[in-house]
């Protein structure tokens, strides 16, 4: 199963013709990833960044496809799969939608680094999301 967030699409969020400025799905993206990593890996971001061991999981590739706007008020229901786990890093794809409508398509590939360098991945992280992978292909029939 996918990890999901629903995100309502606020003032902030927009721009004059109050549909979402697209830098600001950016930041629902990387809040999205955030919360995964709370939720499933079982690290939060300030667990990751305030340990003083310049820990954390930059994103280092990005792409996006915006298929249809999103404005104000409305709660777009964000989706993330885990496509790869590497050795440090793990290539996600994150989907937006209203209902059967597909709003925005994004790929992003994270890498774990620990004293501000690529890393394996900690054993629990690494555990967690393997098993959270395992579950979606289950889900997904595969």
């Amino acid at each position: 199963m996918a990890y999901q967030r629903l995100i309502q699409i606020e003032f902030n969020h927009c721009d004059p013709a109050g549909i979402v400025f697209y830098p600001r799905y950016f930041e629902m993206l990387n809040s999205v990833v955030e919360n995964f990593f709370a939720d499933v890996a079982g690290r939060s971001f300030a667990q990751m960044h305030l340990a003083g061991a310049g820990n954390g999981v930059p994103t280092v590739k990005i792409g996006a496809e915006f298929l249809a706007p999103s404005r104000l008020g409305e709660k777009v229901l964000f989706e993330l799969t885990v496509a790869r786990l590497g050795g440090a890093s793990a290539e996600m794809q994150i989907t937006a939608r209203l209902g059967a409508e597909q709003r925005l398509r994004a790929q992003l590939v994270l890498v774990w680094v620990a004293g501000l360098k690529a890393a394996p991945w900690p054993a629990d992280m690494r555990d967690r999301i393997e098993a959270f992978m395992n579950d979606q292909t289950k889900e997904s029939g595969a």
